[in-house]
């Protein structure tokens, strides 16, 4: 982030009083405070999105490793061969994904 004392701070003030006029500074600092709001927002959205998306590749991982070790398990079990081709064809259909926001 930036990082401004409070002398920086009054230097800028000073000469965006001189520079804009003391009638349209009000009026500029409740511009430049829209477009600040706005710019936090996009990178709220931004993030949030960015969460989701690793959270979405963290559950493809878990299912994966579930999904090796059910076949892990069923190969190591004392079934006979037949139960287990039933078992593997008989795996139900994976889950749809919610419909991204």
């Amino acid at each position: 982030m930036l990082d401004f004392s409070w002398s920086h701070i009054l230097i800028v003030l000073i000469v965006a009083l001189v520079v804009v006029g003391p009638k349209d500074l009000p009026r500029l600092m409740r511009i430049l405070g829209q477009w600040l709001g706005k710019m936090r927002r996009m990178a709220e959205q931004f993030r949030a999105s960015f969460d989701e998306m690793a959270r979405q590749s963290e559950l493809e991982e878990l299912r994966a490793e579930i999904d090796a070790m059910r076949k892990e398990r069923l190969q190591n079990s004392i079934l006979p061969p037949e139960v287990h081709r039933e078992e593997t064809q008989s795996e139900p259909p994976a889950p749809a994904e919610p419909p991204a926001s």
